[in-house]
Order: C-alpha cells, then structure tokens, then sequence
C-alpha cells in the first residue's frame, strides 16, 4: 500500500528553512571561536576552559528535555512552539553578548566561574529557542521525502549560517590574541542580532497542525519510556551523536590546526569559505541520494566519506602547502553536507513509529533528548580538545608548539572523529527504518485515522 504525497509550499520551507541559518551562525560562532577565545584571548589555562564549556554543556542535560515537555504541553493560539521563538529572541540575544565580553578580573579561577556562568545561560535560551524550532519539522510534514526536502532547505541556510561564521567574523578580527577583544565584542554583538532575526520569519511563515495540539499529551515519564521503547529513535539518536561528536571535534580543532601546525593563520577565510561552499553545493546531491537509495545507505556513504577525507587532513604537512589544504577542505565540506541533512532528516520519521506504537505523539520530548545527546556529546568534544592540549604542553600565542602539542592536534582533527563516524556508519547499518517500512507504520496509521473517523 502506497501513502499519498504531502507537498509543503516552496514558501514554507523558505520561511522555515531560513531559521537554521541564524541558529547555525551562532552556535558555529561558539563551536568554532569560544575555546581559543578563551584560551588566547581571555588567557584562562586549557584545561579550565575545558571545564567552563563542560558546566555550560552539562546544564543543557537538565533543561532541554524540561523545555520539550513543556513546548509539547502549551497550548495557545500561536500553537506549541511558536510562542517560544517569539518570546525566546531576545533574551537570547543578550545573553549570547554576554559570552564574548572581557569583565575587569584577571583571576584564573574568577573568569572561569564568570564564563562558565555566562555559557549556562547561553544553552539555556539556545535550548528555549532552539528546541521547539526543530520540533516543528515533523508537524509540517509527515512525507517520508518531503521531511528530506525539507530538512535539506532547513541545511542550506544552515550552510549559509556556518559560512558567514566561518569567513566573516575572522575577516573582521583578525588573529585571536588578546588586541582583538574589542573586535570580538563587536562581532559577538553582530551575530547575536543576526542570529534571532531568521526566528521571526518562522513565526510568521509556519503553522503548526491544530489536530496535534488537540491530542491529549503524556506525562514526562511516559514519553521517556516511549523514546527508550522506540528502536528507530535509538538508532537513529546514534547515528546523529556520532556524527556530530566527529564534527564537534574537527570544528574546535581546525583553527589550532590552521594556526600551529600548517601556519595558515591568514589563509581562515579562504580555507573556511571553500569548505562550506564545498558543503553547500553537496546538499543537493544527499537529498538526491536519499531519495534514489534511502536515508540509511545514504548516510552509510556520506559518513565513510567523510572518515576518509578527515583522516587525509589529519596526515597533512606544513610543507605540503595551502593548495592541498583547500582540496581536502572542499572534500571534508562535501562529506560534511550528508551528515548535516541526513542525520536531521532521520528524526522526525521516528515520530510516527512512535505514534503507531503508543497512539499518542511525543516530538517535542523526543527533539529535546536528541539535543540533550548533542550537548553530551558537545560537552564531551569540546573539553577533549582542550585537555589534549593541556596535557600536550600547549602555550597560548607561542609561535612553535611543542611536538607532542602538534601530534595531539594531528590526532584531534583526523583521526580521533574519524572513529566516531564509523561507529556512526556501524548503527546506520542495523536502523530498522528503510522507506518501505516508514511507508508501512504511515499505511497502517492511515488506516487507523481511518477507522476512527467511520
């Protein structure tokens, strides 16, 4: 039995799409330029900014699926999720200010409590902006291929989003040393503006399905067991945290591998540009991909690929030059856009298997612990980086690092996330939610509906 084409509107996946390019131009600000800022500009010890990221990440465990229960719970005429992107701007906004500002300390210990501060209050409201917005994807569309479709225009802007991240904040700071403060303040204050105003065009160009808000919503232990019951979603939040743990790692890594080991440090934009400009072009090759073979093979070759391309940049040489560099940056970007929109596009189908087992929906709750796994998996990455610099014997601003510092940062942007992709590409192979089964859990839903309606 087949299940009929539901088409969402080229202005809806615009409108919706546009948020996760604000979403990613911040967050990949963070990824990318937070731990050197601290440690090369604020001067903390690496291993207390481990630390620092590590508190911020660890608080998100508590208030993201706190955040998926209640956006599942509100009700109101905006729907479930809209109120918190509209009323979640602004205060996130200052908060993310906050993040790049120097207080008028110089204690070790004092600015690691301040900034550990300022990142819990970060997650926190990217948590209350966040959340909901990526629950919104499955009650937009329930269609195996338009939940790809849509996620891959949601992976546009989010390229988008990376690239401005990526190219122009170094463009404007310069080297990250403790002279460009006042430029890093600039920009942080740029970013947070840019990052909230892409929400207000999904506020105002979604609407979310009435017959969801209308179900009667389970408690929170419920909808945990349902999430721990449902094997897709398992597999599928597997695939996901492996996946982006590697990215994490090479994001962190990349600038210190630029700076200290190829001393490309004036070359960020250029080698930053063409890799997400490689990730760019590559989105709609995956969606393509997908849907001639299916999510599941195709994320099993985007990962591998990727694997291979990072560890291939991991071996490189300073002698071997800028030009290899930019070639192996656009095959990363490449491998990179498949794990952006693939591991996305799994989610919501688990939503609907879910839906079949238990007749009830739990989206919100379920986004909430992919984005908890994500911050599990961030507050594991980003603080490993660090301590492997820490334990390498890395001095800030030093114009050669100690050996054992260069092997570490070899390790880091290769190797070590190669790792977690294959481990990522092993539960891929056993997902249980090919295209025919989620056509048959949709088939059998229909039915159901059905029936209820005679």
């Amino acid at each position: 039995m087949t299940t009929q084409k539901e088409g969402l509107s080229l202005r809806t996946k615009l409108m919706y799409g546009v948020g996760d390019g604000g979403i990613n131009l911040a967050d990949t600000v963070v990824g990318l330029l937070f731990a050197i800022f601290l440690t090369d500009v604020v001067g903390l010890r690496p291993g207390l900014a481990a630390i620092v990221i590590f508190i911020g990440r660890t608080f998100d465990y508590i208030n993201d699926p706190i955040i998926g229960y209640l956006s599942d719970r509100t009700r109101s005429r905006w729907g479930r999720r809209r109120p918190f992107i509209l009323f979640g701007m602004l205060p996130f906004a200052l908060v993310y200010m906050l993040l790049w500002w120097i207080p008028p300390f110089t204690s070790q210990m004092s600015l690691a409590i301040f900034y550990a501060i300022a990142f819990v209050l970060y997650d926190t409201m990217a948590t209350v902006l966040y959340m909901p917005y990526f629950s919104l994807t499955p009650e937009l569309t329930s269609d195996y291929d338009e939940r790809t479709s849509l996620t891959t225009y949601r992976m546009v802007f989010s390229t988008l989003g990376a690239m401005i991240a990526f190219v122009v904040p170094l463009a404007i700071i310069g080297t990250m040393n403790p002279a460009s403060s006042g430029r890093i303040m600039a920009v942080g204050a740029g970013v947070a503006i840019l990052s909230v105003l892409p929400m207000l065009s999904v506020f105002l160009g979604t609407r979310e399905r009435t017959e969801y808000q209308d179900q009667k919503q389970p408690g929170i232990k419920e909808s945990i067991q349902a999430a721990i019951k449902n094997k897709p979603f398992l597999y599928a939040t597997g695939i996901f945290l492996f996946g982006w743990i590697a990215l994490d790692i090479t994001q962190a890594t990349l600038m210190y591998f630029l700076k200290y080991h190829m001393h490309l440090e004036q070359n960020y934009d250029l080698v930053f540009g063409l890799l997400f400009i490689a990730a760019l072009v590559s989105l709609p090759f995956w969606n393509w991909l997908a849907g001639r073979l299916d999510k599941q093979k195709a994320i099993i070759i985007g990962m591998l690929f990727l694997s291979v391309s990072i560890i291939g940049m991991g071996f490189m040489q300073p002698e071997w030059g800028l030009t290899l560099v930019l070639v192996f940056s656009c095959l990363i970007g490449f491998g990179l856009g498949a794990v952006q929109v693939l591991t996305w596009a799994m989610i919501p189908d688990t939503v609907e298997w879910d839906e079949l087992m238990t007749g009830q929906r739990h989206e919100g709750m379920f986004y909430s612990l992919v984005q908890t796994l994500r911050k599990i998996g961030s507050s594991l990455a980003l603080p490993l980086v660090l301590l492997m610099l820490e334990w390498t014997g890395y001095v800030a601003n030093a114009p050669v690092q100690p050996s054992n510092t260069i092997l570490g940062i070899q390790a880091l942007i290769g190797p070590i996330p190669a790792v977690f992709l294959l481990t990522g590409i092993i539960l891929a192979k056993y997902y249980p939610l090919s295209r025919k089964n989620f056509d048959r859990v949709r088939a059998e839903l229909a039915e159901r509906q059905a029936g209820k309606a005679s």
